[in-house]
């Protein structure tokens, strides 16, 4: 199986995870010239923008680490693109939550980290 089937399965059973979680569902693979969010939602008051990883194996890494900063600040200006042109203003809260699937054990990690602000 290729890797883009594989990631686009996690992101699917990671949406349902989360769904049964109390999260709504927005958009999944939200993308625009910034880049691109795996899924986002509504749980608990806040607008959730989450970014799924898999690893099968420790190898390469844990999953959860794989969002370093670099993808993080990259999230973040899709974040500021996707509010901006849905009308959320800045009086919505947002959260950044992480969904990491190592081999078969997926780890929900709820506001994973802060938003970044950059100038691009």
């Amino acid at each position: 199986m290729n890797k883009r089937r594989t990631g686009a399965d996690w992101e699917r059973l990671a949406a349902q995870y989360l769904t049964g979680k109390g999260m709504r569902m927005l958009e999944t693979n939200f993308r625009c010239r910034q880049g691109e969010i795996d899924l986002i939602g509504v749980h608990q008051g806040y607008l959730v923008f989450v970014e799924v990883k898999y690893r099968s194996s420790t190898g390469t890494g844990y999953a959860l680490e794989a969002v370093d900063y670099r993808k993080q600040c990259r999230i973040c200006r899709v974040a500021d693109y996707y509010r901006y042109t849905h009308g959320y203003g800045e009086d919505v809260s947002v959260r950044y939550d992480v969904v990491g699937v190592q081999g078969r054990e997926l780890e929900w990690v709820q506001n994973a980290f802060a938003h970044i602000y950059t100038r691009r």
